[in-house]
């Protein structure tokens, strides 16, 4: 690397970081100096949207969630809980059923060329973000009838059973069971805070859709324009409630998907910070056969030479993978080893399974690179040749992003390249969303609802101890080593490359790019 730019490295999801811990005062920002300066931020691809509530990715969540967009509730980038946001304190109540959120006065929704707020944030706008995803009757649900994946997979589709408003500034929500990560889940992306008079004025006009298109929020950045595959634009909000976390006057996003003219832009001057340059898992879907029998899932599973992979792909920054969820995860199970690496013995379980010709399957890769795989194109061309040589005959597709996941969701594929960044540091995350029941029409790509599986998980949810929850979780690891609905490949060592004179900025360990107080000298 030359001396335009320094790098800073994370192991993903870990902890070993510098903190940000944001401001929690509730009196509006005064009116600052704001550097003239412009941060460019060289993105690898194009937001499907900003409506943060219908999306799970980090694309969306930095063009939208940590841009526009603030919670009640957000996290510590130490990984050690969270912060006040919007709700400046909180109580529960000593069943752990009821959460009551006193929020901040004074606090201003962003104007724009297409919307000026009469009124401040107040309780109003809590009820609507949230029973817009509760209730399927929400007369703006119904005019932009929209899938909330989070809120369903995390579970909280079911059980929040209310939410009311005590007064304009406290809001309680009621929920059927405990849920011990409810303050992690409200912290991410899916709960940024909307303006019901902004969504109000949208379903007046008969144009809700466009609350995808044209976001309003309170948060650090006011979004102006929006080419796809080309650029983002935003500039500061000079009414930002926290104070110095906005040091530059306009944030552009250009969007660049090869990482190696990404790292070229960077170089020359023309962004200041890029996503990971070039230096996962395969979910295969069990509401198919032949992949219903977990024989066949160990078969393809144990005939995966995963250090080619984790020596071709990630070039040493990845480290394998044979649970679930990352060694850094509380309630890791360290006993677990993966099947050794035996084609011939998966040849001979597949011929056992009814299959000795073999089995024609597709497999996705996805169409760009994610941190946890730095190169989908790849490691798809190298599982197709292991699987051709226990007779498997894999075909590659690929779809352009966004198609990609929404296929995905509905089932359309045999088996895919995947992968997870953890969101809010709880193995619910993992075990939950990726193989939780309630997430099987969504994050649960392989389509596998095992009741003994979701059974321990639900009850580990439904509880604050954290030894019980341990053991709970450690048999589900057992479990999910045992039916292999996915093979995990590796745990990736994300780095994002930035131009020296970038100060202030921190990797996010939950996958967004944060632009909260960052600064260009």
């Amino acid at each position: 690397m030359n001396g335009l730019f320094a790098t800073r490295f994370i192991r993903a999801p870990g902890r070993t970081l510098i903190a940000i811990f944001l401001s929690c005062a509730c009196a509006a920002h005064a009116a600052a100096d704001i550097p003239d300066t412009t941060l460019v931020y060289c993105s690898e691809a194009s937001p499907a949207g900003f409506d943060d509530a219908q999306y799970a990715t980090s694309v969306e969540a930095t063009a939208a969630a940590y841009t526009v967009h603030d919670r009640l509730v957000e996290f510590r980038l130490d990984g050690s809980g969270v912060n006040p946001g919007l709700a400046q304190s909180w109580d529960i109540s000593p069943d752990g059923l009821q959460y009551t959120f006193h929020l901040c006065h004074g606090v201003k929704f962003q104007t724009t060329a297409y919307f000026k707020p009469t009124r401040d944030f107040d309780a109003d706008d809590v009820l609507f973000t949230f029973m817009r995803m509760l209730d399927p009757e929400q007369p703006f649900h119904q005019a932009y009838p929209v899938v909330f994946p989070y809120f369903r997979d995390l579970g909280l589709a079911k059980n929040i059973t209310r939410i009311e408003a005590l007064d304009p500034y406290t809001v309680r929500f009621t929920l059927a069971s405990v849920d011990a990560p409810f303050m992690q889940k409200i912290a991410m992306p899916f709960a940024s805070i909307l303006s019901r008079e902004y969504a109000d004025s949208l379903l007046a006009s008969g144009n809700a859709r466009d609350i995808n298109q044209y976001p309003v929020g309170t948060g650090p950045f006011v979004f102006r324009s929006y080419v796809k595959d080309a650029t983002i634009s935003f500039d500061a909000n000079p009414d930002y409630w926290r104070a110095d976390a906005v040091r530059v006057r306009r944030l552009v996003f250009q969007i660049t998907v090869d990482p190696a003219v990404r790292l070229q832009k960077l170089r020359t001057g023309e962004c200041q910070l890029m996503s990971y340059p070039r230096l996962a898992d395969i979910a295969y879907n069990t509401s198919k056969k032949p992949f219903d029998d977990p024989a066949v899932r160990r078969a393809l599973d144990m005939s995966i030479d995963k250090h080619a992979i984790i020596e071709s792909v990630y070039q040493g920054a990845g480290q394998r993978a044979t649970n679930p969820m990352p060694p850094t995860q509380w309630a890791y199970d360290a006993s677990l080893k993966d099947a050794p690496f035996d084609p011939a013995r998966a040849k001979a379980m597949l011929a056992d399974a009814g299959y000795p010709d073999g089995i024609d399957l597709d497999l996705w890769a996805m169409p760009v690179q994610r941190p946890y795989n730095p190169n989908a194109k790849l490691m798809a061309e190298m599982i197709q040749a292991d699987w051709a040589k226990i007779g498997v005959r894999a075909h590659i597709v690929t779809y352009e992003c966004g198609e990609y996941i929404r296929r995905a969701r509905a089932g359309e594929h045999d088996a895919l390249l995947i992968g997870w960044t953890g969101d809010y540091g709880d193995p619910d995350d993992w075990l939950g969303v990726l193989l939780g029941c309630d997430a099987v029409k969504g994050s649960n790509f392989a389509k596998w609802c095992y009741k003994p599986f979701d059974d321990l998980v639900k009850q580990a949810r439904a509880t604050v101890d954290v030894r019980a929850r341990t053991t709970q979780y450690l048999q589900a690891q057992r479990i999910f080593k045992e039916q292999v609905p996915f093979t995990p490949i590796a745990h990736s060592t994300v780095y994002q490359p930035l131009a020296r004179g970038v100060e202030g900025f921190t990797i996010d360990p939950y996958g967004p790019t944060l632009f909260w107080g960052v600064s260009l000298k």
